[in-house]
């Protein structure tokens, strides 16, 4: 990538630790830091791809432990919608659905706990960041450039109008963890931080982008935490619903925006996925 084509690049050096969706998941949010901090990544190699709050039970805990430790944090639709004192989340929800109606306990939920200093911070959150990793020019963005809350999946990915002038994007929103290929370039989703990916397990989800001296590698990964105490503490907030439900079961309470190909997988234990590509850069500017 030619460096010169794009403007307040962030460089990272050659690594970076990857994760978003953490939905007011205060526990799980703590283990996926703890992680990060173990395998040595520092606040300024961290990206965070929105949806601080959202589902559970401690938005503003959840809020307050990312922003003091990670760096480099992007507006999810969440965000948005809280920052603009909005009627609904924004989550693309097909209206009188059923995400639709469950969005609405947790929305209000949030927008209660939320206090005003931190609801304007949310506002003045970036919606896309570019950043250099080991050489290689990654848009990070919510959902598509284009769109803060499109629902893009491994089925689907090859819909997303592909425009922008770098090697790969870095995505959140979905709730799957994936790596695909969009034309010529990269496209990463890390999954969810504070909910378990409908694949029947209760684990959450992180990436690493790490770059060798001959490879640039990509790992999505799950880890295990305290779900049992999560799931408890929204009951406690009265949030006992399908969401609280899934925390415990891995199942999400439901399939309306997930494509054929994604709904059929339901329940189906994800594997890591590591792929490795040689250094030399995905895209070439001239």
């Amino acid at each position: 990538m030619t460096q010169t084509s794009i403007q307040n690049i962030c460089q990272f050096g050659n690594r970076a630790f990857i994760f978003g969706g953490a939905y007011g998941n205060f526990q799980a949010t703590q283990a996926i830091l703890e992680k990060a901090s173990a395998l040595g990544f520092a606040a300024s190699q961290m990206i965070f791809t929105g949806d601080m709050v959202a589902y559970c039970a401690n938005p503003q805990e959840t809020v307050n432990l990312i922003r003091n430790n990670v760096q480099h944090i992007i507006m999810g639709n969440c965000e948005e919608a809280i920052a603009q004192g909005a009627q609904d989340c924004g989550c693309g929800f097909e209206e009188g659905s059923e995400c639709s109606l469950l969005s609405r306990q947790w929305y209000e939920f949030c927008k209660s706990e939320i206090d005003m200093d931190t609801a304007g911070w949310m506002g003045s959150l970036p919606r896309s960041l570019n950043v250099d990793i080991g050489g290689h020019v990654f848009m990070v963005t919510h959902s598509t450039p284009a769109s803060i809350n499109d629902f893009i999946f491994p089925s689907n990915l090859q819909t997303v109008k592909d425009d922008a002038n770098v090697d790969g994007y870095i995505t959140g929103h979905s709730g799957i963890p994936f790596i695909g290929p969009l034309n010529d370039k990269l496209w990463i989703n890390s999954g969810a931080a504070g909910m378990p990916a409908n694949d029947g397990t209760t684990r959450v989800w992180y990436a690493t982008i790490e770059a060798s001296d001959n490879h640039l590698i990509l790992d999505t990964n799950y880890l295990d935490y305290d779900h049992d105490l999560a799931a408890q503490k929204m009951i406690e907030a009265n949030l006992n619903n399908g969401y609280a439900e899934c925390l415990k079961t891995g199942i999400w309470p439901s399939h309306d925006i997930l494509p054929a190909t994604e709904r059929a997988q339901t329940g189906t234990p994800l594997k890591p996925i590591k792929k490795a590509l040689k250094r030399a850069p995905l895209k070439v500017v001239a």
